[in-house]
Formats: C-alpha cells, structure tokens, sequence
C-alpha cells in the first residue's frame, strides 16, 4: 500500500469516519445491557419464565467473549477491513434475525451469533480508531472510543425501557439496523483504504474448541441447574463435568502450545494475575446488580421498563463526571489505594440495597445507583490499567484479550448465579413465611368485610407475601454481592506497589 493509503484522515472525512466507528462500539456495548430492562417483556412474549429470560443476556455475553481473543488471528487471516465490515453486516443480519424469533430456543441462538459477530468489532474499532487519527489527536481519538465504551452500557437500559413500553421488545433489537446502515455505509467509504495484509496462520482449533466446551458446559449448568434439580439431574451433572475436564485440558494444551488461542504465559506476572482475579470477582459482583434491580423492580415492585431503566442508568452519570479526574488522581501516589477506596465503595452500594422493601420511593433505589458512579472509573479503567502494568509490550495484545473475555464471562456467570440464587431463594423465603403468618385469618377477614371477595382476598395476600419473599430472596443476593466486591477490593493489596505516576488511560483496552 502507497504511503496514502496509510495516512490520517483529517477534516469531515475524519469526523465520519471517527462517528462511524465510534457509533460501531456503542451499539455492540449497548446490546449487552438494552436487553436488561426487557426480559420481562421477552418473557411475556416468549411464554417463558423472566429467569430464562435472561439466557438473552448470558449467551451474548459468552459468544461476544469468546471471539475477543480471536480477533488477533481473523485480522490476520481476512484482513481488518473485511473482518470489521464482515461483522459489522453479520451483527445486523442477526440481530434482524433475532427480532422476528418467535421461540426462546431461535432468539438464543441468535443471540449467539449476533455476540459471535459483535466480539471483534470492539478492538477492531479501537484499532481504526488509532490509525485514522494522526498522533497528535490520539488522545481525542481514545477519549471518543472510550465515551461509547462507558456511556453505552448507561444509555442500554433507557433505550430498551423506552422501547418495550412504548413499541415492542423486537425493536430493542430493529433499532440497531438503521445504525449500522449508516456505519456499514461511512466504512465502506472512508476505512477500505486501511486494510491490512493477509496470511494463512495456524489457528489451535483443539485449544478453540476446549474453550467453548469449558464456557458453554458452565454456563449451561448454571442456566439449566435450577430448573432441574441441580446435581440430582445426570445432564446437569454432565455439563459440569463436560466443563471441568475440558477447562484442566485448556490450561495444560494452551500452556504448551506454540500457537495458542489464549496466551496463558501472563499469567507468570503476578500483577496481571491478582488483577484478573480481581477484575473477575468484580464484574461478577457488580453484573449482580446491573440484571437483578430492574427484574426486581419490574417483577416485584411494578416499575414499568421505562422506570427501572431510569433508576439503572443513573450509575453513570458520576460515572462519567468522575472519569477527567481519573489520572491525576491515580498518577499522585500508590494507585491501589483510590483503586481499593473505589471498589469498596461500589461493595458498599450493595450493602445500601440489602434493606430495600417492595414498597419504598424511587430515590430509595436510585440512590446507590447514583453513588456507585463514583467508584466505578476506579474500578473499570484503574484496576484494568494496574493489572496490564507488568506485561511487557510483546505479550499486551494477548493479555489485553484475556481481560476483555474475563471480564464478559464473569459478569455472564455472575448473572446466571444471582438468578438462580435469586429463584431458589425466593422459593425458601415463601415456604418460611407462609407457615408464619401472623393471624392470616384475620386479615383475611378484614378485607373481605370491607368487600372484598374471598377469592380476591387470597390472590392479595399470596401476592404480599410472593412480593416479601422475592425481597428477602433479592437481599440475599445483594449481600453475596457485597461480600464478593470487598473480597474484589482487598485482593489489590497483594498487587505489589506500583511506581507513582504508572497510570496510563486505555492500558487495559479491549
């Protein structure tokens, strides 16, 4: 290619291109949280209970992370071009394909596909991003890629709530079309120009599909466990088995392998180590909450979609304020300490939900979702940046990989556990509460001389105590959370001490 074809864009051209790309992030981050605030609606639509409901969630998350660390070798093998316009059309088309499904069974696994083709398009746009932008506007480049990367999970859950009660939850998935025409369109103009050479590399197919089994077979136990009586069930027992056998066998063929398909050598850095154990511990925690609250408030308390997504979005609006001040703040002294004061603080927000009650005020479940903001930079980019600190430049590409697709998969697992927690628990709490009632009689008889008929009367007090019950159960699951994110934020003190001034906005990337 000339040295043209190579150079900057600049003026219009470059806005385009950069809005392109830009709007190409934002809408694959969205899809991983627009669907939050409208399992209920999928639920009703589909026929099927709001917990598997939430397979809608989990199995984009597991595709989208299982793609991230191939990126590296479909780059290589088709080209950056043709990869980012490839799946730029394959997210469009599936995710066309998931509007129109009309079984849970079709919509998950296009869901599948759509999460398969979205993995890519996150690093493939970070990288265009860098190469469109001359040096000297990189860092506006990279605060543009990273305004979509924290904004789109905010605005997912306003964007569906608005969407399911004012059209229909299809359109949380047609809405990406008209955007992705567009982006389909400014690429096809502005980035051909970027492509990159092409070679037939060695993929490890063997440590590719020893990955998917060890995923699927995990997350599958998770998701069916419950309805099938856990390890009293020979195919849920299997899964697990199928997931462990093959997540030993990954670690020992990944670690010897020439050619992996995830570089496990990182590993030997202990402050990329206990900081993806960290990271994982934290995004399972944190996702607890980003799924639980608005199923609780659209379940148990009566918040339309539109409602909860205005209670959940709050979460970023610090979120983003406290972001400018993120590397001054880290590069003062020793990192660890604002990175563990953040962490603690979003644990701290779990502790505030564990005394919600089915009947309290919004700003009662607003209000830790407006505070959580504040830690949350410290944990997103702080952590992220501390843990990829000790990798040397050679092994960054991997490392980077490796913390996109643990932080997906965790925050998948994280969910799948807090649901079925979540149900079982709630099944407990109403069986306890139902054979302690205080004088259940007599309330009954008050309602119906106040004229109420018996049946109506009964349909009331199975729906109080259904509502109290789903409140002890969710409060219960808020404290795991807790506990898991204080867990999260003391492991950074076995990080050793970093140098003052080693915070580099963007270290961990996608």
């Amino acid at each position: 290619m000339s040295e043209a074809e190579h150079a900057p864009l600049s003026g219009v051209r470059l806005v385009l291109a950069a809005i392109a790309l830009a709007l190409a992030n934002f809408i694959v981050i969205l899809d991983t949280t627009i669907t939050n605030v409208s399992v209920p609606h999928i639920a009703g639509g589909l026929a099927i209970s709001p917990s598997q409901g939430t397979w809608t969630i989990t199995s984009y998350a597991i595709a989208e992370a299982i793609t991230v660390p191939l990126t590296g070798w479909l780059i290589s093998r088709f080209g950056a071009y043709k990869l980012l316009l490839g799946s730029l059309m394959g997210f469009a088309f599936f995710s066309f394909l998931c509007g129109i499904s009309r079984s849970i069974e079709l919509l998950v696994g296009f869901r599948i596909l759509q999460g398969l083709c979205g993995g890519p398009l996150m690093p493939l746009t970070q990288t265009f991003m860098m190469r469109i932008f001359p040096p000297n506007k990189m860092a506006s480049a990279m605060a543009l890629w990273g305004v979509t990367t924290i904004s789109a999970p905010i605005v997912g859950p306003i964007i569906g709530g608005y969407i399911s009660d004012n059209w229909s939850w299809p359109w949380i998935f047609f809405i990406n079309l008209p955007i992705i025409a567009v982006c389909v369109y400014l690429v096809m103009d502005l980035i051909a120009r970027y492509e990159t050479e092409t070679r037939r590399e060695r993929i490890d197919v063997i440590g590719l599909i020893l990955l998917i089994l060890t995923v699927a077979g995990f997350q599958l136990m998770l998701d069916l466990g419950r309805e099938h009586d856990w390890f009293e069930s020979p195919m849920i027992t299997g899964f697990g088995f199928v997931s462990a056998i093959s997540f030993a066998a990954f670690v020992i063929w990944e670690w010897y392998d020439p050619n992996p398909v995830v570089n496990l050598h990182v590993f030997r850095y202990r402050t990329f180590s206990i900081g993806m154990i960290g990271i994982a511990l934290g995004f399972g925690g944190m996702f607890t909450s980003i799924v639980m609250i608005p199923l609780w408030l659209q379940n148990v308390v009566g918040y339309t979609s539109s409602e909860s997504g205005h209670a959940v979005a709050l979460v970023g609006v610090f979120a983003v304020f406290m972001s400018p001040f993120l590397g001054p703040i880290l590069n003062r002294g020793d990192m660890r300490l604002p990175i563990f004061l953040g962490m603690l603080w979003i644990g701290l927000m779990s502790v505030l939900r564990m005394r919600w009650t089915a009947d309290a005020d919004f700003w009662t479940y607003a209000l830790p979702q407006l505070l959580q903001g504040f830690g949350m930079p410290f944990f997103f980019m702080g952590l992220m940046s501390l843990a990829m600190s000790s990798v040397p430049p050679s092994q960054t590409a991997s490392a980077a990989g490796l913390l996109s697709f643990m932080r997906t998969v965790s925050g998948a697992i994280g969910t799948a556990i807090a649901t079925a927690y979540w149900d079982s628990n709630t099944r407990v709490s109403r069986s306890e509460l139902s054979q302690h009632l205080n004088n259940a009689e007599g309330t009954l008889a008050q309602m119906q001389a106040s004229g109420m008929p018996v049946d109506q009367s009964r349909a009331l007090l199975e729906r109080l105590v259904d509502a109290q019950a789903a409140s002890i159960a969710v409060n219960h699951v808020f404290t795991m959370a807790a506990i898991v994110l204080a867990i999260a934020a003391f492991l950074v003190w076995l990080i050793p001490k970093p140098p003052v001034g080693s915070f580099m906005m963007g270290g961990g990337g996608h």
